[in-house]
């Protein structure tokens, strides 16, 4: 595995385009969504399979020196691993040790040193970390995604608003069942009688079209 052929700046260029989505709401819920709703598979299978893999052996962990080397990890950790596994525990495994990243670089002003949008990704790397002491992570994360929407650029401010309501519902959802019940059939574990009525419905927050919203 040649590391040196992997840099930061890969993934951050890959990740968020020079393009101008924060200058509207219409084009910054399209990021949102290419994102969220598998938009990104195809290429993050064809060209960061290798970086993945890498990312989640530890060969990577050198780039939590930065802020934005931090960033890229815990988009290799948290979001790559959704695209290039999906449908399998795989997709899951590197919740934790994106978590902790993710943990780390708040406490140490890593992500101080970000961009909002940059920022929202260590909100989501700790929500998506099942396991003891969840709902009380999220909890911690409320002053976060406050900071985060207080430092949106006003063409965008409507993303403040999107990103607490968000952040609300994954808590709900967590405080009603202590993780995420969508992932259960894929990890081979047996939903509650709550839990099937929720997946049911299928109304997840993952799943939520942003753009629609905005229009």
């Amino acid at each position: 595995m040649d590391t040196e052929t992997y840099s930061p700046e890969m993934v951050l260029e890959f990740w968020f385009p020079d393009n101008g989505h924060e200058n509207a709401p219409e084009s910054h819920a399209a990021f949102w969504d290419e994102r969220m709703q598998g938009g990104m598979d195809a290429e993050i299978i064809a060209r960061f399979a290798g970086l993945t893999r890498a990312a989640a052996t530890g060969a990577l962990d050198h780039w939590a020196g930065t802020p934005r080397g931090r960033l890229a990890l815990l988009i290799a950790l948290d979001q790559f691993p959704r695209s290039l596994w999906r449908d399998t525990p795989a997709a899951f495994a590197q919740d934790i040790k994106a978590a902790r990243l993710a943990r780390a670089g708040i406490d140490n002003g890593d992500f101080d040193a970000l961009e909002p949008w940059g920022q929202t990704f260590f909100v989501i790397a700790i929500s998506h970390c099942e396991g003891p002491g969840h709902l009380e992570r999220m909890r911690l994360l409320d002053d976060v995604v406050d900071g985060i929407a207080s430092r949106l650029p006003e063409p965008i401010v409507v993303a403040g608003d999107m990103l607490r309501g968000q952040h609300a519902r994954v808590s709900a959802n967590i405080e009603r069942f202590g993780r995420h019940p969508h992932r259960n059939a894929v990890l081979g574990r047996l939903s509650t009688p709550q839990e099937d009525a929720y997946i049911a419905e299928g109304d997840f927050p993952h799943l939520r079209n942003v753009k629609s919203e905005v229009g």
